[in-house]
């Protein structure tokens, strides 16, 4: 997998872990929440419902962050680009850091993301620099959670609709928006019964890889029902623990999102080195 391929030449053990934050923009014109500082409505169900109102809401920008430590080591990836969550369709550019030998990061990545597949170019082990890697995330022991070194936002939103326990922790300014912060945790299994089909198949995956099902997360949800901001703390196994923290930042609702896929001939069909 990308993230682990990359950690493995950088350190000799790899694990991921911490948390990336980031800001987004935007509007909102609903009614506040109650003197009593509760919003309207029930709090699982406005999470649960997230990933309607986005398949709604058309597309929207994206910035995403994933923070990974083990043994004393600490690397963040960060990705950017946009998502169309009508077609479930996105394109994000990853920039892999510095390795902690000090060596300049890898070149971006560029990452299309489909309803089961992921396609990365720049892949590097062994690829040719003109080449696609093609990737079905439904054979991933994690779904494409992690390994991209970004979690797909399509799948990010999924993945609240098996949302429990969720708790209202009142209203935030997230640059210039209002949003309503819920905490939580939900269960990968719920998710993949409830999913979307595109999705579930990932999802499904997911549920059998990662050591743990329940998955925390901190969701910030706009006026008008769109999920702005998700981190969610994931618990995976891949030559020892490795917990993971994966932030998605969603901003600048209708931007257009073109996502052209590779033809077959531009695809790596060789074997893809460690």
């Amino acid at each position: 997998m990308v993230v682990h391929q990359h950690m493995r030449r950088a350190a000799a053990a790899l694990a991921v872990a911490a948390m990336a934050t980031t800001a987004g923009c935007g509007g909102s014109n609903a009614a506040p929440a109650g003197d009593d500082g509760r919003p309207p409505g029930d709090p699982a169900a406005a999470v649960r419902g997230a990933a309607d109102v986005l398949a709604r809401s058309g597309s929207a920008q994206t910035r995403t962050a994933m923070d990974m430590a083990t043994g004393g080591t600490l690397v963040t990836i960060r990705g950017e680009g946009g998502v169309d969550f009508a077609h479930r369709m996105g394109q994000l550019l990853v920039m892999l850091p510095a390795d902690v030998t000090g060596k300049a990061g890898h070149t971006p990545l560029t990452e299309l993301l489909t309803p089961g597949a992921l396609y990365m170019k720049n892949r590097g082990a062994g690829v040719p620099a003109d080449k696609w890697v093609r990737i079905d995330t439904t054979t991933l022991a994690d779904g494409n959670l992690v390994t991209g070194g970004a979690t797909d936002p399509i799948v990010a939103a999924e993945l609240l609709r098996g949302a429990r326990e969720v708790t209202y922790a009142g209203e935030e300014d997230l640059a210039g928006t209002k949003v309503r912060h819920y905490r939580g945790t939900t269960d990968i299994g719920r998710a993949a019964r409830s999913a979307s089909p595109d999705v579930r198949g990932a999802l499904e995956a997911a549920a059998k890889g990662f050591s743990k099902d329940s998955v925390p997360f901190d969701a910030y949800i706009d006026h008008e029902g769109r999920l702005r901001k998700v981190r969610h703390r994931f618990s995976y196994v891949n030559n020892g623990v490795i917990d993971v923290s994966s932030t998605t930042l969603l901003y600048g609702f209708g931007t257009p999102v073109t996502v052209v896929l590779p033809a077959s001939g531009d695809i790596f069909a060789g074997k893809i080195a460690d």
